[in-house]
């Protein structure tokens, strides 16, 4: 489908669930979530049934988040059907990547192809501290493992914090020099109650800045991107804050209670809980074409009207 300013949607970021088994400082509150009753969110079948609904459309890649989405008991089912219908190209998961290790070569056979996993610190102490209780060692051992089971062109996404991570921006960019990794920065975006005002925000410009010796590549949709000299993989900045990407922006994110969304930062949203593929076809016309021109101006918080982790990442 094209919106009403011309731009082809064609990606669609479903989470399968609010929860998370972190509770990271920018993206929800100490206490977790208030847990939902199960009948207010999306079933398999409907997950897998919006899917399809979204593929007619012309939806060709699907995201796969949380929450955490290696939470969800059945995700490997999610992955393996979604995978399957007609039209979707490519299946993607984001994750914190703490239960990874076992769950990497199931992902693969299910038909992911790429795997995003969040990282802001190489630090033990300090991802504890902003994961509120997190194990970076597992983090590690499952990109490993995910590298192992055939997985290529990971990719980590680090939220840039001033005052807890800009210290460390040299040595995140140095993991793309032997692995076969990319390490996307990513600027920090002002969500409603999470704890983002403990941070300082930083442009994405300050990599540059950082680590002098980046050459420029490309643009890989919403990333500009560099390299080291001799790196295997590549460095990418995404300024959504500083330089938002809103004139390209191809994608459409579906809530786990079922909510299209046509903007992240915009309060709209459009539910498809109890809908027919029919019905659900209906309702992503309508968000699509409730896309806006771009999200606004930041004035102290985003209009979402939800955190992160209740939204997808």
């Amino acid at each position: 489908m094209v919106d009403n300013y011309g731009r082809t949607i064609s990606y669609l970021r479903l989470s399968v669930t609010d929860l998370c088994n972190l509770r990271c400082k920018y993206c929800m509150p100490e206490t977790g979530v208030c847990k939902k009753r199960h009948e207010d969110m999306l079933t398999e079948d409907e997950m897998v049934t919006a899917v399809t609904a979204a593929a007619r459309l012309g939806i060709r890649k699907l995201r796969i988040t949380g929450g955490e989405p290696l939470v969800k008991k059945n995700i490997l089912s999610i992955c393996r059907r979604a995978s399957a219908v007609p039209g979707i190209e490519e299946v993607c998961v984001t994750t914190n990547g703490v239960l990874l290790k076992d769950f990497a070569a199931d992902l693969k056979k299910s038909g992911v192809k790429r795997l995003n996993i969040s990282l802001d610190t190489l630090d033990g102490e300090k991802f504890r501290r902003i994961t509120r209780g997190g194990d970076l060692q597992a983090v590690l051992s499952g990109i490993e493992t995910a590298l192992a089971a055939g997985f290529r062109r990971i990719k980590i996404n680090a939220v840039l914090m001033g005052g807890f991570n800009d210290d460390e921006i040299s040595q995140l960019a140095g993991l793309t020099m032997k692995q076969s990794v990319d390490v996307r920065f990513i600027e920090l975006m002002p969500m409603v109650d999470a704890g983002y005002k403990d941070f300082d925000y930083l442009p994405a410009s300050v990599v540059l800045d950082r680590v002098p010796g980046l050459e420029p590549l490309s643009v890989d949709g919403v990333a500009k991107l560099y390299r080291l000299p001799g790196a295997v993989g590549s460095v990418g900045l995404i300024s959504p804050v500083s330089d938002n990407f809103c004139d390209g922006c191809n994608r459409i994110r579906l809530t786990a209670d079922g909510k299209f969304k046509p903007c992240l930062h915009k309060p709209e949203e459009f539910s498809v809980k109890g809908l027919d593929i029919a019905e659900m076809m209906e309702q992503f016309r309508r968000a699509v074409l409730a896309k806006p021109r771009w999200h606004g101006e930041f004035s102290g918080q985003s209009r979402a009207g939800r955190e992160m982790n209740e939204i997808g990442g």
